[in-house]
């Protein structure tokens, strides 16, 4: 069976990319932007090295039932990172969420007025899961995290202008 692939796209208003990317490539601070996310630790390496890993936890998807099973949980490495291009990627190495051969590529584009986070994917097909799901989960995490990027960096101009 083919691996399921999707993409989604947050535009930033009035935030510069270099602004923006400081935020995302703290691999280990993922918690502090993606909805739900109340877990995400370091296990091993330097946060932003190649091979480092982060434990993340507590986010609710799409297919949580009612009977929720122990709280959701995956390790994720970082398989490459360039801060030139503002762009890295990460693979899910273990979890119990049914992601298996997962591997995500963000990356932030500079626009005018602006600038946007790109977040591509690829997948298994998830048990339990439609696509849509997928979509959705990634598609709505990102959206927010644009929203509290946008909404922090709003607030430190704001202090810098005093």
């Amino acid at each position: 069976m083919a691996k399921w692939e999707g993409k989604a796209y947050a535009k930033l208003a009035g935030c510069k990319a270099e602004q923006v990317w400081p935020l995302l490539q703290d691999f280990f601070g993922l918690d502090k932007w993606f909805p739900t996310l109340t877990t995400c630790l370091p296990v091993q390496g330097v946060s932003g090295q190649p091979g480092c890993v982060r434990f993340c936890a507590g986010f609710k998807t799409p297919v949580d039932g009612g009977d929720k099973k122990a709280m959701n949980w995956t390790k994720q490495k970082l398989l490459s990172i360039d801060p030139n291009d503002m762009v890295f990627s990460y693979s899910i190495e273990e979890g119990n969420v049914g992601f298996d051969s997962y591997v995500s590529t963000v990356k932030v584009l500079p626009e005018e007025h602006g600038c946007g986070i790109e977040w591509k994917y690829e997948v298994e097909p998830v048990e339990g899961w439609r696509l849509e799901d997928l979509d959705f989960f990634i598609g709505s995490g990102l959206q927010v995290m644009a929203r509290r990027i946008e909404a922090a960096l709003q607030l430190f101009q704001a202090s810098m202008d005093q």
